[in-house]
């Protein structure tokens, strides 16, 4: 584990290792709005772009120089995973329905997308190049290609609740 987390640490001389990660994280960010804006859904673009690269900024300056305590990158996951959800949650927008007192839920998946936007930003941030682009990969098959899965699976609805 010392050699992991060792191998986090980067200077703060490194100028063209930090841009690469905040790059990174900038364009994963940007790959998954693109997606979300060519669908119409609220989160999109600019939104992706900059929780990946916040949530990479946050994580990297635990990172730089290699002085602070090595549960700084575990804390600094956990507060931007904290409040990337309250940023996902104001994403939900409940909504009625044609019939009184039946609320649906929209805006799941775009929140969603924000929290594992998220996720691969911090990991861009520090240094985990191929599993950013492995994650992003997989997050864009899951908002497109589920999204044609689901055509195929029998929906059953209970109306009566």
């Amino acid at each position: 584990m010392a050699v992991l987390v060792a191998s986090l640490w980067v200077s703060a001389d490194d100028w063209w290792g930090l841009t690469w990660r905040l790059l990174l994280a900038s364009l994963i960010g940007g790959a998954i709005g693109l997606n979300r804006q060519m669908a119409g859904k609220t989160g999109g673009l600019r939104t992706h772009m900059l929780v990946s690269l916040g949530a990479a900024l946050f994580v990297v300056i635990t990172t730089i120089g290699g002085t602070a305590h090595p549960d700084a990158v575990s804390r600094a996951v956990q507060g931007v995973a904290t409040g990337v959800g309250f940023l996902g949650a104001g994403e939900i927008v409940h909504q009625s329905r044609a019939k009184p007192g039946k609320p649906a839920v929209k805006g799941l998946t775009s929140a969603a997308a924000i929290w594992a936007t998220a996720a691969l930003g911090m990991s861009a941030s520090v240094g985990f190049w191929q599993l950013s682009l492995i994650g992003t990969l997989l997050v864009l098959l899951t908002l497109s290609g589920a999204k044609w899965l689901e055509k195929f699976v029998p929906v059953t609805r209970n109306e009566e609740n």
